[in-house]
This record gives C-alpha cells, structure tokens and sequence, in this order.
C-alpha cells in the first residue's frame, strides 16, 4: 500500500531544482517541488538584506533622467517617503496609487508604501478620467503620485477636473465630492497649487515618524496585502518572492557575477515592478531604465552604455528590437539571456534573438496578473525543442492541472484543455469583489486561467491561446497561436496576428492580421498558397489583411478584440 501510494505521489509531484529529465507525468496535473523554502520575507526586510551585502552597488539607472542610485541611496530615499507618508496620516492599510511612465518615483514609491504598510494601487498611465475616477473610488486611494504630464497624458489636469476642490484646500487635506477618499496627490516633476511635491514627503518625516517605522517592521507580515495591479488583483509579498528566487537562481545567477537588466517594460504592470523591482531586492541586480516610454532605439542605447547582459520584454517589444534598421550600428555584445512574457512567443521570434542578437539563452515565462505573475518557467539547459513550443516546467511550490471546461475533469497527459493553478501564488483576489474572486478562483484555491493548454510527461507547458480568442469556423475549434506561428516561418511576414471574424454560414472565419518586413509586398493569394498543404484547410487564413500596426495595451500586448473589431468594420461584416 505505502509503496502504490509513493508511486502515485512520484507520478504527480515534480522536483524542479533543475530540469527534469525522465518522464515521470502520467495525467495532466503537476506539483513542482523543491529544496528551497518559501521565505518569510516582507518587502523592506529584502531590500535591508540586499542593502547590507551590497550597499555600493548600483540599484537602478534611469537613463534619460541622469538618475543613478546605489543600494545604500536607494534603502536611504525609501526610507524618508515611507516616514513622510506616515507623517502625512497614511496609516497601514491605506491605498496609494502611482500613476504614470517609469521614472525613478515609481519604483521609489513601490517600495516605501510596502515599507509603510501601505497598498500601492498600480495605475495605467493611459487612463483617461472617467477611468481613473473609477479607479481611485474602486480602491478608495487616499494618495495618489504622478508626474504633471506625459507626452499627450495631462495627469495634473485630469485630476482637478475630477477634484476641483484641489485648488482650493491646503496640500494634503483634499475633500472631494467626486473621489471621497483621496486626501493628497504628489507630484514627482513640478510644483502645483494644493499638490505636494516628493520634496515635502521626504521632509515631512520627524525623527518620531522615523521611529514609528522601524517599529512596524516587526509588526508586518509576508502575507499582508502590498499590491493592487488592475483589474483591481491583490497581492501579498509572498509569491512575488518565491517567484523571483526561482526566476533569479534558474536564470540569472549562473550567468554572471553582477546582472545588469534593461527594463523596457512598464512598471505599472508586473513584468516592471516585480520582475524588475523585487528581482532587484532579492538579489542585488542592477535595474536599467532606458525611457519613461517605450522606445525601441532608447533600449539599443541602454544596452551599449550600461552592457546590460539581461534584457525584457514582450514579443512584441523584441520584434520591433529585431526590425531596427540601425541594430547592427550597437555593441550589443554583453548580451547573455533574454526573458519574454506577456504573451505567447512565436517560435520564429525566439530564433531570430538566438541569430541577430546572439543571445545565448532566451526563457519564454508564463503566467498571469492573477498568479503575480509566473507559473512556468524554461530552464537554460532546455533542448531547442522545449524552448521554442513550450512556456517552460512548472515552478517550484506550485501545482497546475489541465481540465475539460465543460466538466471540470482532468484530461489525458497531451490533451488541450483549460489551464489551472494553485499556490501562494494565487492572488488574494479581486478588490472589495468577492462575487468576481469567486468566478476565477474554487473554494478549493484553483485558479482559472482561461487559457487553453496541454502538459507533457516532464511538466512542460504549451500554450495554445486564450478559451475566448478561439476560433469556432463550422463547428472546428482552431487556435490562433498554431496559424500565428506557422505564419511566422513565411521569409516576408515581419509580425501576424490571427483573430476570427463574423461569418453568416459558418459562424467564424480566419483572418490574419500581418504585417510585412520593410520593403516587402505580398498577396492574400500568395499567403494561401503557402499554407497550402502544409496546415489543415479549415485553419487556412480566408481573409488575409495586410497591415502597418496592432493596437496595444501600454505595456505591449495586442488587444486582440479591438483587432477583431477593426477588421470587422474593414472588411464590411
């Protein structure tokens, strides 16, 4: 009995200190286990840590501001905004939301709120006020930090015009009819009637104040609520820590002795601020911001100057890098690894990194805002094969399964079905929603992706799309990802994306969405032709646009219903 029970229990569970070599997967559920504990660590006693082994060391660069700050300087501002936001009456548990690119307050503020015990509510810069005004109700934010404009993003002025009362009250004392909660906006450039300046809160805080922190410490736990990333998720210091001991011990730490990354993703998400920012506590890295935007020529730039060795981003993010005209002009010869998350790589794109940008290792992340933000994760021993057509093994202390959405039941080892997760890495929920919390996540803590997946026999993932961008042409269910990719192969397509449109007959139809290398024209009768036997012809593309760009979200992802939208009203449907 207790020898059936450890063959079961060995079947199932995963040792993920290092890649699994020997198929052990018998059914499409996976725990990974490992040596390594979950650390009971807050987001101060890290970055302390971190501070006392390096104090000299970098921390961040923010390039086009000229901003450089070591470990020592670093721990040393975080300190005076946490003492000046408890000086100000914030208290643990309020809600402060940062609004804006990536400039050195973002991660400032990041920090000294979880130093605080206050929740930092991440907002989009691209919100307009209708959307923010939901936002900082939603969560109740009592501060709000901002620069006063961003390229055509006026923050200052879109706050008084929800909050007129701004101009007529003292900085820090706001009574607003329309946002009841908010008591204080900062600013992080200029000085503004009724505003306060990130000068004040670093000298609002008293010697008492300074006290009143340090006293905290002891008082904060791990499990305490420090993150609200939208749509309104919430988040602990817990998962964001296991997540980057493995990220970091997997990837970087082997490759050289001092990581330096270029960070061209968006902080406001979680790619920025806990890839970046708690990759950075943890373990001593060096974080490059190359532009408060995103620019592809500003990361070639940050690459030569400060040799970075790691770089991030989207799929999107390293095609744009891969299409420069004037890439080969940079030394980009300090390259070792990329990671890409966001969305599903093409298998194409991570070839082109290995060729034109000579980078040696390349892993392809999974995960959600939901799982904040990694669950699958590629080792850099893994084969060609791996790397390119899975999002890596499952991550240490975290278990997935693969479902039939209709039923709930576990499918064969192999077969698609809905992905799903549990660890601390599930977030605590939705914010004050405890009705959409209980649509995503079982009583039993399984989280539903809403992806579709299968797993292999050594806990590796495919991911074949989202359940909702699935395709239903006559009664075949397709995925969009298999034609993306497929595509990809073709020598003139620059970047595809496929989506289905509205069909009478058949219910859906595919269109692919492609744009073309500089300098290269093609055909929808010359795409058909190619795909002509070599994939199955209900997965051949119908209707074949050709196009300059996608929409995007800011941090990068195609917005696959406003595609869809588009090239509706487009093609007349």
């Amino acid at each position: 009995m207790c020898f059936l029970l450890n063959v079961v229990l060995s079947a199932r569970s995963l040792h993920v200190d290092s890649p699994p070599h020997k198929p052990s997967l018998t059914t499409s559920y996976v725990h990974g286990t490992s040596t390594f504990p979950l650390l009971p660590l807050t987001v101060g006693q890290s970055l302390d840590n971190t501070v006392q082994r390096w104090p000299d060391r970098e921390a961040v660069v923010f390039l086009q501001d000229g901003i450089r700050k070591t470990f020592a300087q670093f721990q040393q501002d975080v300190d005076k905004v946490a003492a000046g936001l408890l000086a100000l009456g914030l208290k643990r548990g309020d809600r402060l939301g940062v609004w804006g690119p990536n400039i050195y307050e973002w991660i400032l503020f990041q920090f000294a709120s979880a130093k605080a015990g206050i929740i930092l509510a991440s907002l989009n810069p691209a919100y307009q006020v209708k959307e923010v005004e939901f936002t900082l109700n939603k969560v109740q934010c009592k501060a709000v930090v901002c620069p006063t404009h961003f390229k055509t993003q006026k923050f200052c002025e879109m706050l008084r015009e929800i909050c007129p009362e701004i101009d007529l009250t003292p900085a820090g004392m706001v009574k607003s009819s329309r946002v009841p909660d908010l008591r204080m906006v900062i600013v992080t450039d200029s000085r503004q009637p009724g505003m306060l300046h990130v000068e004040d809160v670093m000298q609002a805080g008293e010697s008492r104040h300074h006290k009143e922190l340090m006293d905290l410490q002891s008082k904060l736990s791990f499990d305490d609520p420090i993150n609200i990333q939208f749509t309104s998720v919430t988040f602990s210091i817990a998962p964001f820590t296991m997540a980057y001991i493995t990220l970091l011990e997997t990837l970087y730490l082997h490759l050289v002795p001092q990581v330096r990354v270029c960070v061209p993703v968006p902080m406001y998400h979680c790619f920025g601020s806990v890839l970046g920012g708690m990759s950075m506590a943890m373990h001593g890295i060096k974080l490059v911001f190359p532009s408060p935007g995103y620019s592809s020529l500003a990361n070639l730039e940050a690459i030569q100057s400060e040799k970075c060795n790691i770089v991030y981003g989207t799929p999107t993010m390293f095609t744009d890098l891969l299409s420069q005209p004037e890439l080969h002009k940079y030394d980009l010869s300090s390259i070792e690894a990329g990671i890409m998350a966001g969305s599903p790589c093409p298998p194409e794109i991570v070839r082109k990194l290995r060729t034109d940008l000579n980078m040696k290792e390349i892993t392809v992340t999974y995960g959600t805002t939901e799982n904040s933000p990694i669950t699958f994760l590629g080792f850099p021993q893994d084969n060609e094969e791996l790397k390119i057509n899975t999002v890596g093994c499952i991550m240490s202390h975290t278990e997935a399964k693969v479902v039939d959405p209709t039923t709930g039941e576990i499918v064969p080892l192999g077969t698609s079905g809905e992905l799903m997760i549990r660890g601390s890495c599930v977030m605590h929920g939705y914010w004050a929603d405890p009705e959409k919390t209980g649509e995503v996540i079982s009583q039993d803590r399984w989280y539903r992706t809403g992806d579709t997946a299968s797993l292999n026999s050594l806990g590796y993932c495919r991911i074949e799309g989202r359940i909702k961008d699935m395709i239903i042409r006559g009664g075949e269910n397709i995925y969009p990802a298999e034609i993306e990719q497929f595509l990809y192969t073709h020598p003139k397509v620059q970047e595809v994306q496929v989506v289905g449109v509205k069909d009478e007959r058949l219910g859906e139809q595919v269109c692919a969405c492609i744009r073309l290398k500089e300098g290269h024209i093609s055909s929808t009768e010359e795409i058909r032709a190619f795909c002509k036997g070599q994939i199955s012809h209900f997965k051949i593309p119908h209707y074949v646009i050709f196009v300059d760009s996608y929409p995007l979200t800011v941090s990068g992802k195609i917005k696959k219903n406003i595609l869809k939208q588009d090239m509706e009203k487009k093609l007349g449907l």
